[in-house]
């Protein structure tokens, strides 16, 4: 055999024990994941202090409410953690959290626990908790909610596009962005958001025993750092999981219990395989090798939230 064919053969032997490895190290990482997400759902049959978190944007999330729900009827959970980093979302799907993390806190002591950011929504969200602990440099606030539409008919007259409607009465699908709003329009638009306005000022001024003029005060957009919002009265404590614990064990819940996450566990094998691939991933650092970690900014939440929202925008011109 001459000297080039014994090359290739050494060649090919490396290639073949390269994706060997490579094939070994996925199957590896992949089982670990597998356990690593299965030995959550096992912690969850002994006795613990559940955690919640919840991020991004606030919408009508189903899954997290039917979680809530599983977690109220759960013996094993003990005390339940909320963990909110969000600059808040929709009004409705606020309430809906609101009242299913209440829904909890009638059978077990609840804490919300204030990371980055629990403003507008986030923080309708943190008022559900039987208390609440924030970091000294946290971002809470901004109580007040907000409609946004856009208005496109000059771009339309640039472009020389115009739009016909013929409709049952004035109000009928207004406000429009294919033309500005009648006063009339306005004065809708106003009075719904000013109802859903007055329910969130109460909500402040009986989940945090304010006068409603105190309420009203602090409702007007501001947003607080956790030092701030602590001398405002919407937070209890500035600190972390020791000032959690510590609360935790005033209602009778041990210190020794594990806090164990529960998570989205997702419902299909699909979701169940992305989830693993996504923790295999993240396990190995192979993301940052990838590059992957890069596109995260481009995966965001919707862009367009349906309904009046709750929610501290950050960056607007």
């Amino acid at each position: 055999m001459d000297q080039s064919a014994i090359a290739d053969r050494r060649r090919l032997r490396r290639k073949l024990t390269f994706w060997r490895v490579l094939t070994l190290l996925v199957i590896i990482g992949l089982g670990f994941a597998v356990y690593r997400m299965s030995a959550g759902e096992g912690g969850r049959a002994t006795p613990h202090v559940a955690q919640v978190k919840i991020t991004g944007m606030i919408q009508d999330d189903t899954e997290l409410l039917e979680r809530l729900d599983r977690i109220a009827e759960s013996d094993s959970v003990k005390a339940m953690v909320v963990s909110i980093s969000s600059p808040g979302g929709t009004t409705y799907g606020g309430e809906r959290i609101f009242k299913a993390i209440r829904a909890v806190a009638e059978k077990k002591p609840v804490v919300s626990d204030i990371r980055t950011l629990a403003a507008s929504a986030g923080y309708m969200i943190a008022t559900a908790g039987d208390t609440i602990v924030a970091g000294e440099s946290s971002i809470t606030g901004s109580i007040g909610v907000i409609f946004q539409y856009p208005q496109i008919a000059e771009m339309m007259d640039n472009l020389g596009i115009s739009l016909e409607e013929i409709k049952s009465s004035p109000l009928k699908a207004e406000p429009s962005p294919f033309h500005p709003p009648s006063e009339e329009a306005r004065q809708m638009i106003r009075s719904m958001i000013m109802d859903s306005y007055d329910w969130f000022v109460d909500l402040v001024a009986e989940r945090r025993n304010l006068p409603r003029d105190e309420a009203l005060r602090l409702s007007d957009g501001s947003i607080f750092t956790g030092r701030q919002a602590l001398q405002a009265k919407l937070i209890d404590t500035l600190g972390g999981e020791d000032e959690i614990r510590a609360y935790l064990a005033g209602k009778g819940v041990s210190e020794d219990l594990p806090m164990v996450e529960w998570k989205d566990d997702g419902s299909s094998s699909s979701i169940w395989f992305a989830q693993a691939m996504s923790e295999f991933v993240r396990l190995t650092g192979l993301g940052r090798m990838l590059g992957l970690d890069s596109m995260r900014p481009w995966m965001g939440e919707k862009l367009f939230l349906d309904g009046l929202v709750s929610v501290w925008q950050v960056g607007r011109d």
